[in-house]
Formats: C-alpha cells, structure tokens, sequence
C-alpha cells in the first residue's frame, strides 16, 4: 500500500496498522477512534502527508520489556513482566501512569500511552506521553510483598527514567504506597532525590490534591459541559462506575456542587442509593474501602442498596461517568441509559465506551466528554508536582484547584473551538483535533525524530 492510499480512508490506515501490531484489539480500537476524527486534516495538509504525521505518532519511539523476579513472604520467587511504552517525547519528557493488575498486556498499554500523548497534549503544558505496568496483582499480597515487587521492578525500570526523560505516575493498582516503595528504590540507585515520579506523599515530594485530581477534574469538565447547554450541576442524578480513587473523588467533588450522585461499583456488584450519597457517606466510603474493599458492608452501613453482579448502568440519571476501566459500557447498556433519561456521559476513564456504545449515544444526541479531555486533571496536577519538585516549593491545595479548574476550562475550550459541526459540538472530535495539532506542530518543527 502506497502512502497516499493509507490516507485514504480510516479503513484502509487501519489496513496499513494492523498488520504491524497483530492483534492488539485495544490498541487498534483508540487508533481507529482517533485517525476518524483526523484523516481529512492530514489529507488536506501537505506537511502532514509528506512527513506521515500521523504513521508516526501511532508508532512508540521505544518499548521496554523485562522480566521481574521476587520473593514472596514464603521465600518462594515469583516472576512477573514489566513494561515501559515511551510513545513520543514530542512535547517534553514521557509522561503516564503505571498499572499493575493481572490484564496488564502490551496492547492495552499502547492503546494507553498512544490515548495519553493527546491528553497530555491538550493540557498545554510540557509534558509527553508513555504508559508502563506489570501483570502483577497487589491485591491480598502483604505490604512487604509489594516492597520487593516495587523494588525490583524499579531496579530495571530505574534506568530508563529520569526527571528530564521519563516520568511515571500512578495508576490502577499504584497508589502512594506503591510510588513510595518505587522512590525510594530509585533514590538509592540514583543517588539524587530527583522528581523522576508523581503521585508520592505529599511532604516527600509530593503534590497537594494530586489524588483528588482526575475526578475533580472530570467534574470541572462537566460543569464547562453543561454551562455551554445553559445548565448546572444542581439537582442532576450521577450514575458513577467504580469505587477507586477516580470514582470516588468524582462522586465528592458532584456531591459538593449538589448533585445527587445515586451509584458507585464494582466487578460484585452495584451500591445504590436513589436518594444521592451525602457527602459525609463518600467520605466514609473513602476511608473504609480501600481498607476492607468490602463495597456489599459499606453499602449496607450508609442504608444504599446493594445489587449483586449489576452495574450503574439500568438506574435513570441525567449524567453517566464511567470511572472504572475500558470498554466497561457497551451498546446494550448505552440504550438503557438513554432510554432512562441519560443526556450527558463523562469518561473518568480511559476508553470506557465501547465503539458500539458511543455510536449509540451519538445517535441518539448525547454529549460525551472523551476521556482523553475529561480525566486529564491527574496528569495536569502531576505537571505541576514537576514544577514543584523543580523548584523544590509546595504549593497550597488552594492554589493547585485553582490552576486544576482553569486547565479544566482551557481544555474545555480546545475542544469545543475544534469539535464544532453541523447543529453543535463533537467533544470527541474536538478533542483529537486539538491534541494532534499541537503534537504534529512540534514534530514538524524537529524535523526526523
């Protein structure tokens, strides 16, 4: 296949791709998203076409694999993969989570880090995009089993990171316990304390509301959403997925702006209350969950109802935030939201729409804020514990919500100024316009790279 004919249609791009990722499903699935939005932008532009922007930026510059050995608490080793995806430095040091849970592979990890090179890109700031994890699963695994995965897992990963170069962050199954057990191997490898991650404690390096972030930030999006269609937060009823840190900062900061958020999630089943979870209910949910991940028991000690193996998706709400993994909606659950009255969904997570899904709610005229805008709080504030960790200063929470609403606003802004079309405003498209843009700018400007 020529060049010219790979620009021909978002079919025959995916016909040029696929074959050099075989069945990566997840990865195929968000460049097929993405090159929709963008085919006739780079078929229109000459320096685009001549120096296939777009091939390349669907090509990681390099990915790291290794092999994790460590010893459980019955001395007995345990051997686990590792990975870095370090997609494009374009903008500025690699930048993205880690995640350690058992579905880790090496499609969903591209799908992530090719997904994070344009929400990275619409935050405005300097920051570019990688994705990395293991199959390891901390769950049930006691905290000094999960100090010597960290510890080894950081001893390969130590030397491909760095605060100029590569900066990882947390993610499902990395939360402060597991970023600290990483520092502090990488500081004695390193020898410098030096912000090569995010999402430490604040007071070793780490930033103010940095785990607040990427729910709070989802909700800011909402609000510049439903501001835009002359409307408020108030009275709305929340359907949120999950119980992690997303879902349930998502579910306060909704709370505090009076909405009535009615669920929360997960993979057992569905904790309801019709009636809306108070705030001081999220904040006992916030506090006991990650302690007994018993989401059935809390459920019945704040009186919600508890619905085995069900999800958010069959109760009636105005706005539905998917907040827990990808492909978690499908068409199925989409026509049951719609039909219960859903006008707006918000994607807390990575990919939670299911291709079928999204068609559906475009179909039928709901709004989606895409992830990739929607959920980029986290790495916004994650920004900003660079500068910090630069600078050696803390800033205020005060001051960081501040800077987190306006990025929110800015990005906000990007996507409506390029999603517009016929009778309104595609977020989606919006999105993956504003982010290619300014990423295919910088790599034109470097010539070959």
């Amino acid at each position: 296949m020529s060049k010219s004919d790979e620009l021909s249609s978002t079919e025959a791009f995916m016909e040029w791709l696929e074959p050099r990722h075989p069945g990566e499903n997840e990865f195929h699935q968000a460049v097929a998203g993405v090159v929709a939005h963008l085919i006739d932008v780079v078929r229109d532009n000459e320096d685009y076409r001549k120096h296939r922007i777009l091939q390349r930026l669907t090509e990681a510059d390099r990915i790291i694999s290794f092999r994790v050995v460590w010893e459980d608490d019955d001395g007995t080793p345990q051997i686990n993969r590792g990975y870095r995806v370090q997609h494009s430095n374009a903008l500025g040091p690699y930048k993205g989570g880690l995640r350690f849970d058992p579905s880790v592979n090496l499609s969903i990890l591209k799908f992530l880090a090719f997904e994070q090179l344009f929400k990275n890109s619409l935050t405005g700031l300097n920051l570019g995009a990688g994705k990395g994890g293991s199959d390891f699963n901390p769950q049930g695994r006691s905290d000094a089993e999960i100090m010597r995965f960290c510890q080894s897992f950081m001893t390969e990963l130590s030397r491909h990171i760095g605060q100029l170069t590569d900066v990882p962050a947390g993610d499902i199954g990395v939360g402060s316990r597991e970023i600290g057990f990483l520092f502090g191997q990488y500081k004695r490898i390193a020898n410098q304390f030096a912000g090569a991650l995010t999402g430490k404690l604040v007071g070793a390096g780490g930033s103010q509301l940095r785990t607040e972030a990427t729910g709070y930030g989802a909700v800011y999006f909402l609000g510049s959403m439903l501001e835009e269609c002359g409307e408020t937060l108030d009275g709305k009823r929340v359907a949120i997925s999950g119980a992690g840190n997303v879902a349930l900062h998502a579910a306060e900061r909704a709370s505090s702006l009076d909405a009535v958020v009615t669920t929360l999630s997960n993979r057992h089943g569905l904790l309801h209350k019709p009636d809306g979870l108070s705030i001081d209910d999220v904040r006992h949910i916030k506090t006991e969950y990650p302690q007994s991940r018993d989401l059935e028991a809390i459920a019945r000690s704040i009186d919600a109802e508890w619905c085995d193996d069900d999800s958010p998706w069959a109760t009636e709400c105005d706005i539905a935030m998917p907040s827990a993994t990808q492909n978690e909606l499908d068409a199925d659950s989409a026509k049951q939201l719609i039909d219960n009255g859903c006008k707006f969904v918000v994607e807390a997570a990575n990919m939670p729409l299911t291709d079928d899904a999204t068609a559906a709610f475009e179909d039928a005229g709901v709004l989606i804020a895409p992830g990739k805008a929607a959920n980029a709080g986290g790495v916004a504030v994650s920004g900003f514990e660079m500068s910090q960790n630069r600078l050696g200063r803390s800033w205020t929470a005060e001051r960081l919500d501040c800077e987190l609403r306006e990025i929110m606003q800015a990005i906000f802004a990007r996507c409506k100024q390029h999603g517009h079309v016929d009778g309104g405003i595609n977020y989606r498209l919006g999105a993956d316009r504003a982010g290619f843009e300014r990423v295919a700018r910088a790599v034109l400007s470097f010539g070959y790279m």
